[in-house]
């Protein structure tokens, strides 16, 4: 391995994790005081997109591939919704929702879960491959879904959900790259999961500070 390629391995170690600190830095720190500081992720990601000459079937936005992926994915995230809320009718957990919050809700959930899908797969997934040699490195879905899942935190549920949901994913990236497909996916399932676990397990979904606020009643002395 020469000089250039032992450089520009380290440079995308180095980027994944910089952008997962400036992250948990934002949502612990930054976000109360400067919320507009959120703009410099995508503005950092996409500038290494651009630096990089990244495709855009690369980054998960060919259509090519949302036509493969969606008739075989459509099946497993029909059934594991219809599981879910099964076992909520089961338990007698299902929020009572209007149509019309299930609507919004759905929708909201399908485009912050492709803005997600994008961060953990078009973004770290692609980095931590290309410092591991390959996609196809099994060492991939379980740093990328680690790294996802600690975004998480302090939230139990939702660390132990995204761990095994960003593994899975990352596993469906490396052979379908369809963001489109991913975001949907990712909307119905985390949906449905909000429909039918109660916030007692579940914290309402909370993460950060306002997670600890939610159950403790305050801020912490450390937190802005």
């Amino acid at each position: 391995m020469d000089k250039a390629t032992r450089f520009r391995r380290w440079e995308a170690l180095g980027e994944a994790f910089a952008t997962f600190a400036f992250i948990m830095l934002y949502a612990w720190k930054l976000r109360p005081l400067c919320p507009w500081l959120a703009i410099l992720v995508p503005a950092f990601t996409v500038a290494t997109h651009v630096a990089r000459g990244e495709s855009a079937r690369r980054l998960g936005f060919g259509w090519e591939d949302f036509r493969t992926a969606f008739p075989a994915l459509l099946p497993w995230v029909v059934a594991a919704a219809g599981l879910l809320l099964a076992a909520g009718a089961a338990a007698g957990t299902i929020r009572p929702l209007a149509p019309r919050q299930i609507v919004g809700g759905m929708g909201a959930y399908m485009v912050w879960g492709a803005c997600q899908q994008y961060l953990l797969n078009a973004f770290l997934a692609n980095r931590l491959a290309e410092w591991a040699g390959g996609p196809e490195r099994r060492t991939v879905p379980l740093a990328a879904a680690a790294l996802f899942s600690l975004t998480h935190l302090p939230n139990w549920f939702l660390m132990a959900v995204t761990f095994a949901g960003g593994y899975l994913s990352v596993r469906v990236w490396q052979r379908y790259r369809s963001l489109y497909v991913l975001g949907i996916a990712h909307g119905v399932i985390a949906f449905v999961l909000f429909a039918v676990v109660p916030d007692s397990i579940g914290g309402h979904f909370f993460i950060g500070p306002r997670y600890l606020m939610n159950h403790g009643g305050a801020n912490p002395e450390w937190l802005p």
